[in-house]
């Protein structure tokens, strides 16, 4: 479903990312962890189609990111670390802007929106300027929106924060299920306990460099998720 090989970007004298190779399987939660600025908001922009690489690859569903970007967007969908919303829609607004985008039926989207809305209790705020929303109902319209048009691939950069503990777990249950249907998952998070007890499959990068990938049982061992990434991290932990 997404396919990165050999992913390089370079900010000046500094590389971001350097020489990155990941695949995520349909069916996958992919977890990426790592400190802050080892490169993980780069890869993830990288695949979302909104940031410019110089060297290697991105293909989703087996089509490259850099030559047919139209085509892997429609299939995709980004969420933010912090999302940036049009503050002067109401919420109904922007879900109707993001599904007029994508080309989602009146039918789908009233029914994926009210499913969500009911979902996250949001309904009642949907006519409500988003500059009125909170910073969690922010995440949750965003999260909402990415559903909407049935994406085969989500990435998100640290979407729990700022979800309150329900709105976290309505979360994890609805990327298990976007799983379960055949879809794929790629995410950041900082939150190493929800990482290790979601993710089928995890990558720890370091300076721009992988340094540990596969199956949650073959990257943790016996250890848990937290001590074999501080451990990894070395004195930098």
């Amino acid at each position: 479903m997404l396919k990165i090989e050999h992913l390089t970007k370079t900010y000046g004298d500094k590389k971001a990312v350097d020489d990155l190779s990941l695949h995520i399987e349909p069916g996958e939660i992919y977890g990426f962890i790592g400190h802050n600025g080892a490169g993980k908001t780069t890869t993830i922009k990288a695949c979302a189609g909104i940031l410019q690489f110089d060297a290697g690859s991105i293909y989703i569903d087996g089509m490259d990111v850099s030559k047919e970007p139209l085509k892997c967007k429609q299939i995709l969908a980004y969420i933010p670390d912090n999302p940036d919303l049009y503050g002067f829609l109401s919420g109904i607004k922007y879900l109707n802007f993001v599904a007029d985008i994508f080309g989602v039926s009146a039918a789908d989207r009233q029914e994926r929106i009210k499913k969500y809305a009911d979902l996250f209790g949001l309904t009642d705020d949907l006519a409500q300027p988003v500059s009125a929303y909170s910073h969690g109902m922010k995440q949750k319209l965003a999260i909402i929106s990415a559903w909407l048009h049935a994406p085969k691939l989500i990435i998100m950069d640290e979407p729990f924060v700022g979800l309150d503990p329900k709105a976290a777990h309505l979360l994890k249950g609805m990327m298990a299920e976007h799983c379960a249907s055949g879809g794929a998952i790629f995410f950041s998070t900082h939150v190493l306990e929800v990482a290790e007890k979601l993710c089928d499959k995890v990558a720890i990068i370091k300076e721009g460099r992988l340094v540990a990938c596969g199956t949650m049982e073959d990257v943790k061992g016996t250890a848990s998720l937290e001590e074999v990434f501080l451990e990894l991290e070395g004195d930098d932990a």
